[in-house]
């Protein structure tokens, strides 16, 4: 019995995707920029220019730091003796740093994701 040519595996495809390279091949990097995705693959020509990731990549990063940066925020606040300054200071700049860069992983994610499932557009 021969595999089917068309079939996505979906668990290479999100490591791909979270490793910022195409889901289909794995060669080339999924993005122009840093948040900018490529029209196509330059390896296997996948297209990618009607990707729909919209609101999740966003949505994925606040649940991921909001889960990293929650209890330490709690943790420390009742377990130290910190100045009201260094929490002002520490938790904003830890929260910035933390989404900018979860962010284009989350982004690659959701595109391999909609490639494995063949949705908006992946379905040629």
């Amino acid at each position: 019995m021969s595999a089917d040519p068309d079939e996505r595996k979906l668990t290479p495809a999100l490591l791909k995707g979270l490793a910022r390279k195409c889901p289909r091949c794995g060669d080339a990097p999924l993005f122009s920029g840093y948040l900018s995705v490529r029209d196509d693959c330059e390896a296997c020509g996948q297209e990618f220019y009607h990707h729909r990731a919209d609101d999740m990549p966003p949505w994925m990063t606040i649940l991921i730091v909001g889960h990293i940066v929650v209890p330490l925020m709690l943790s420390t606040a009742t377990g130290t003796d910190w100045p009201d300054w260094v929490h002002m200071t520490l938790w904003p700049a830890l929260v910035l740093v933390l989404s900018l860069s979860i962010l284009p992983f989350a982004k690659g994610f959701v595109i391999a994701l909609q490639w494995a499932l063949k949705m908006h557009g992946f379905e040629r």
